[in-house]
């Protein structure tokens, strides 16, 4: 199979002038000291629709001939393929019809429906939507836009790889989210192409990885489950084009686990202000999860900023557990007046932040003249809260297992 040229990518390029923007990269200096020198985020999450995805959708449904522009165009997606394919057509005077997941965030819903789509909800699981608009796209002939799987899609994803190389000339290693491959195919021609020396490195989620046991068949392989936050890049199987360019043009795929996705995100809205969603922030969640791992500069692509608020709260309150900051304790006291006030006076001159408190007198275990006070602690780290169990077992209060 022929790869992606350069030559085609910076077609794409000059096809996008004006369509999309030349995103911001940020100088993350705060993980500078896990890799020994510089790290930059290429935000992608502030592109036009949220995500990198609105350059592969426009530089596919542009090459469309007129024939197929009047059949108009059909897709499926959870979110951000959605939207890029909604806003393209729009753009190009197109009509698009897009199936989503029944439980797709109302967010993205309302965001692709304003962008000019027609929107369906079908299936509970992804497959099941993909499945229905390619029956669409049989019954009606209207062309079916791949999220990943095509060349000019994986051209129009390959830009982000020439403004990379423009915006950091000395970097070494370029983290890419990867879920079918599309984006870091692309990235991968666009470097490789300009730069073979640079180090082009995927990075999938633990529980939806298809790339690691792909490469090592030497040919797609299909999981049987996925199980992550990451939505964006949860895809069960690579395409024969996608794969073609991975194994061809990437140098590595390291996976990263849930607790280190939502840390991730975290870290990129607190130190960054960015709001980034899971599968956006997997590049972080890498650099967080191998420190040494990538010869700096490094330069990690935020492919996504489009997160349900509901879910964004769960996944902070998640990352700040997994991060050491939330400590849940269940404490033995004596059923005697100022027990409850001393407990929480010991909590508060450690600097500690009272959550929630459960006070019970009502428990089979319980001896005579003992209550059961459990806390839902905010603290400052994985050192802070060792400091407030030691300092709450010191003044005689017992912890319970």
């Amino acid at each position: 199979m022929e790869l992606v040229s350069i030559e085609r990518i910076e077609e794409a390029r000059k096809l996008l002038e004006g369509i999309t923007r030349v995103t911001p990269m940020e100088h993350a200096r705060d993980l500078r000291r896990l890799h020994g020198g510089p790290v930059y985020l290429k935000c992608e999450n502030l592109q036009r629709t949220g995500s990198f995805k609105i350059r592969g959708a426009y530089t596919r449904i542009h090459g469309l001939t007129q024939e197929e522009r009047a059949r108009g165009v059909v897709a499926a997606s959870a979110g951000n393929h959605a939207q890029g394919v909604a806003l393209a057509s729009s753009l190009l005077g197109i009509s698009s019809t897009v199936f989503m997941p029944l439980r797709a965030p109302l967010p993205k819903l309302a965001a692709t429906r304003g962008y000019g789509a027609d929107v369906h909800l079908h299936g509970a699981v992804l497959e099941e939507t993909l499945a229905e608009a390619i029956a669409f796209s049989e019954r009606t002939g209207a062309v079916f836009i791949h999220p990943f799987d095509h060349v000019d899609v994986i051209a129009g994803q390959g830009t982000v790889g020439l403004e990379i190389l423009e915006q950091v000339p000395g970097v070494k290693t370029v983290l890419v989210a990867t879920g079918g491959g599309g984006l870091v195919g692309g990235v991968a021609a666009a470097v490789k192409g300009l730069r073979p020396d640079i180090r082009v490195v995927g990075v999938q989620a633990e529980d939806a990885a298809a790339y690691p046991p792909s490469l090592a068949a030497g040919s797609p392989v299909r999981l049987s489950e996925l199980h992550t936050m990451a939505d964006g890049i949860a895809v069960g199987e690579p395409g024969p084009v996608s794969y073609a360019h991975v194994s061809s043009l990437v140098d590595d795929v390291v996976t990263v686990t849930e607790e280190s996705l939502s840390r991730a995100v975290l870290l990129c809205l607190e130190r960054r202000k960015l709001v980034v969603e899971p599968a956006g922030a997997a590049t972080v969640a890498a650099l967080m999860q191998h420190p040494g791992a990538f010869e700096p500069p490094v330069v990690a692509i935020l492919s996504g900023g489009n997160v349900d608020p509901v879910l964004l709260q769960q996944i902070i309150q998640h990352g700040m557990t997994a991060g050491g900051r939330y400590l849940k304790l269940h404490l033995r006291v004596p059923d005697r007046p100022g027990s409850l006030v001393s407990v929480l006076t010991c909590v508060k001159e450690l600097g500690a932040n009272v959550l929630d408190v459960e006070h019970s007198r009502i428990s089979g275990s319980l001896a005579l003249g003992e209550v059961d006070v459990a806390l839902a602690l905010e603290t400052r780290g994985p050192e802070h809260c060792k400091e407030v169990e030691a300092a709450l077992a010191d003044a005689g209060f017992t912890i319970v297992p």
